[in-house]
């Protein structure tokens, strides 16, 4: 009843802008992969900081748990209301409210996504390049850390957020940082909001860095034998200093998958898909330096593009690849999980994973992020099928073992959610208690988010 009594409040305040209505509520419950349904009891759009303030002061006086919510493309369950309460939805928060092009960074609001930034940037010969696939929204980028194709190149979001705007979970506005470049003033208080996920306070405005478009961009794909090949040649690369801005590893499952979804005819073994970035000189050398590792690991078949045509139809297909696994199993469910690994430890985890999910009949296509150690697995499934669910999730869970034995991490960019929170005490081991007391402080009361990130205890 307490949750209502904070639900009644704002609608006296912000009217038709808290909706209780069945289909936003239950759209606002659902993640986009397995996990069960949990429904907020209100969805609140707010317009404005102070309105997420006044939000937060509301809740925190009424003890009414409060989800953050960008686009909804978490894979994690990040964005579920395990608690009920309200989702504060932040999709007309998107105005990019100040580009700075001699400095190269730029000011948003939360609900802006990376398309739409990109788009307010083109007169400007800037851009900004972190790509999770998903046309996320920068609030749930930052939030969730969020990196993607080309981090291998530019970064992750940790990288890219030199400020923030976040409000607290009592309703308090705070800034975070500033626009210098650098500093060794205190405590680094955006790197700690940057992937908190929504459990300490919403974050409501962020700034952010942006690079200079390239000169030139070749884009190519490439098979290989073995995963080991393909991993070797990525690692001879980066060995040699080549500068990559993207580059991808497709399994033979994925490729069957893309081959049978865009219906093209790539061979049936794993495949690189890359990009290069730079002066015309550069982009040509460094495609011929590569070619050359690529032919002394056996690869093959490759197929340059440098038309933007011709590259945005190399990306849409690697883009649309979960799409695609998903239709070598028609009425399937997936469980998609992430680990990140040494690179040096890379082929020899995906190709244990590859025999486990054999040993065990698990369907898992294989893709991933082979620059910098980062790979997913697209676990299918029948809803219906518990023996298969029972047998998906032990493998996930094994691969996630498997990960940290290699000196790895549960998670390269998906994040913790409610899905990865078993495994935080085996990695961080004290450091996850220290977690929990950083919540405590901020938000004592347990609203934010509850039921993610950290220990039960602190919930």
């Amino acid at each position: 009843m307490h949750n209502q009594a904070a639900i009644d409040e704002l609608i006296t305040t912000l009217g038709q802008r808290v909706s209780q209505s069945k289909s936003d509520l239950e759209l606002h419950g659902r993640s986009e992969t397995h996990f069960p349904d949990a429904s907020p009891e209100a969805v609140i759009y707010p317009e404005s900081t102070e309105e997420v303030a006044q939000i937060l002061r509301t809740c925190h006086a009424h003890r009414c748990p409060v989800v953050g919510w960008g686009t909804g493309t978490s894979l994690e369950g990040h964005a579920l209301a395990l608690n009920g309460g309200v989702t504060v939805d932040f999709s007309r928060m998107n105005k990019v409210l100040d580009i700075r092009a001699d400095d190269m960074d730029v000011r948003v609001q939360p609900g802006v996504t990376r398309e739409a930034l990109n788009h307010e940037l083109r007169a400007t010969g800037l851009f900004f390049p972190v790509d999770p696939g998903a046309n996320a929204s920068l609030g749930g980028m930052a939030s969730t850390r969020a990196s993607g194709t080309t981090s291998v190149r530019y970064g992750t979001m940790r990288d890219h957020v030199l400020a923030l705007e976040v409000v607290t979970a009592s309703g308090q506005i705070m800034r975070t940082g500033s626009r210098a470049r650098k500093t060794s003033a205190g405590y680094d208080l955006t790197g700690l909001f940057v992937g908190s996920e929504g459990t300490l306070g919403l974050i409501t405005e962020l700034t952010l860095r942006l690079h200079g478009q390239p000169e030139a961009i070749s884009a190519a794909i490439c098979g290989f034998d073995t995963v080991e090949d393909a991993v070797g040649t990525t690692m001879d690369a980066i060995q040699m200093g080549l500068a990559m801005a993207r580059i991808e590893l497709l399994d033979e499952a994925s490729v069957r998958a893309v081959n049978a979804y865009a219906g093209s005819n790539i061979p049936v073994k794993p495949h690189l898909l890359l990009e290069f970035h730079g002066s015309d000189t550069m982009v040509r050398e460094t495609s011929e330096l590569f070619g050359e590792l690529a032919e002394a690991r056996g690869g093959s078949g490759f197929d340059w593009a440098s038309k933007p045509e011709d590259r945005s139809a190399l990306w849409a297909m690697r883009h649309n690849a979960f799409y695609a696994i998903l239709g070598l199993m028609p009425g399937a469910t997936s469980m998609v999980t992430d680990v990140c690994v040494p690179i040096s430890r890379l082929a020899e985890t995906i190709e244990e994973t590859q025999r486990d999910f054999a040993a065990h009949d698990v369907t898992g296509p294989i893709l991933g992020h082979v620059g910098d150690g980062n790979f997913h697995a697209v676990l299918l499934m029948h809803p219906d099928d518990s023996a298969a669910r029972t047998r998906a999730h032990d493998a996930a869970h094994r691969l996630v073992e498997r990960a940290l034995d290699k000196g790895g991490t549960a998670t390269g960019e998906h994040g913790i959610g409610m899905g990865k929170l078993r495994y935080m005490e085996r990695e961080h081991g004290h450091g996850w208690a220290v977690m929990g007391q950083i919540k405590q402080a901020l938000d004592p009361q347990g609203i934010l988010n509850p039921g993610k990130m950290v220990p039960p205890s602190n919930l």
